[in-house]
């Protein structure tokens, strides 16, 4: 058996004296350690924000939505709800209408409003809005004649209303119908039942109606504007998208939570992964390092090559025992710069050492350690060093054993 790993352990960290192979072999494994430990946190910085982000727009957004293609609303049977009810991975099922509506509180005051009508019993099972009250509450039955509402802290706040106002509804077919058929406008009469807050990414529904009252407010009678699907597990959503495709058939869009918001989840990935290319530009500045000092190894060391093949080494035992010192350089400073990366990481994500300016939404960096990230920049970096000692490993092994001994 060739004792290629010694030898090459030998020629990589010998203790004779402290040499500019050494030097640059040291510079070598720490670049390569800075590089993956940077690596790592960043990438586990991006994945922190993407969970943070993922799970703001979860408030509002769920796990699937089914919508029509065709039009704005669609009939939801029960045989559609059996449909669904029977997929195993189907935790809560919510119908839902959406559409604008001009708000008018006073002769002075209106605003266009965003309005869904909701089934409160299932809806508040997907979104956790009952959860979000801060002021009266989720209560949208029928009241002394007047419909409930709930209204977003904001809002409220904009337009000077308090729980138990009442505030005026019209929706724009109503306006529309109004001017085309000469008439007074229909306008529905809401009491505001309670207030909500929630920190979100993106701006979701202001006002929540019981469904029945929006079908009438949007005069669309027993017809929803699609329905809402949480899971068992969120990650399944994908998985199951061609599944409910298949069952609904092609009348019906489904899109999951990551189609929702499909812009700005790609640009998260796309800053995500622009990252770890840039950042691996130190990592190739460690790997030229290693190009230089395994070359001036084998300039240094060209007589014992010589002598290694004279005994019986062939050139691929050459060739192997610069790779192994290529593959060494890279397992120290990977093994260094991962558990650096991920004590850095840990640190942060326990104790939030580095804080963010207060008026984020969060207070400190999230840390979110992905192990396949992790995988990622370990052996990235590990295959270039690889393919740096490559170079000077072929050097080594096209050594003329008869020229070295003689000229050395």
């Amino acid at each position: 058996m060739k004792t290629t790993g010694f030898i090459a352990k030998r020629y990589l960290f010998s203790k004779k004296h402290i040499s500019l192979i050494s030097t640059l072999t040291g510079i070598s494994i720490t670049g390569v350690t800075i590089g993956t430990a940077l690596l790592i946190v960043v990438l586990s910085v991006f994945s922190g924000f993407f969970e943070v982000i993922k799970g703001f727009l979860l408030q509002n957004d769920p796990d699937i939505r089914i919508e029509s293609k065709a039009s704005d609303s669609f009939l939801y049977t029960g045989d559609m709800k059996k449909k669904l009810s029977g997929i195993k991975e189907v935790r809560d099922l919510a119908p839902f209408i959406e559409g604008k509506a001009l708000l008018a509180f006073n002769r002075d005051t209106d605003k266009v409003v965003n309005v869904r009508g909701i089934d409160p019993e299932n809806y508040f099972k997907i979104n956790k809005l009952d959860e979000s009250i801060v002021e009266g509450s989720a209560d949208l039955k029928v009241r002394n004649k007047k419909p409930g509402i709930l209204m977003t802290s904001a809002l409220m706040a904009e337009l000077g209303l308090g729980v138990g106002d009442q505030v005026v509804l019209l929706s724009a077919d109503g306006m529309r119908k109004s001017l085309t058929q000469f008439s007074m406008p229909r306008t529905y009469r809401f009491e505001i039942r309670g207030t909500y807050s929630r920190q979100g990414i993106t701006d979701g529904p202001g006002l929540f109606v019981d469904l029945e009252a929006a079908q009438r407010l949007f005069e669309t009678r027993s017809k929803v504007s699609g329905i809402e699907v949480r899971l068992q597990q969120t990650e399944q959503a994908e998985e199951l998208k061609a599944s409910f495709a298949q069952l609904l058939g092609d009348d019906f869009k489904i899109s999951t939570w990551y189609d929702l918001q499909r812009p700005l989840y790609d640009v998260m990935y796309l800053e995500k992964w622009s990252s770890y290319f840039i950042l691996m530009i130190i990592v190739i500045v460690a790997v030229l390092n290693i190009i230089g000092s395994l070359t001036m190894i084998v300039i240094q060391k060209n007589r014992d090559i010589g002598v290694l093949l004279t005994m019986g080494f062939t050139p691929d035992d050459i060739k192997n025992i610069f790779m192994r010192q290529g593959l060494y350089i890279g397992l120290i400073g990977c093994g260094i710069g991962g558990g650096l990366g991920l004590l850095l990481s840990w640190l942060q994500k326990e104790y939030g050492l580095i804080k963010l300016s207060s008026a984020f939404i969060i207070d400190a960096y999230p840390v979110t350690i992905n192990f396949f990230d992790v995988f990622i920049v370990l052996a990235g970096s590990l295959v270039l060093c690889l393919l740096a000692s490559w170079y000077p490993a072929r050097r080594a092994s096209t050594v003329e054993p008869a020229e070295a001994i003689r000229y050395d």
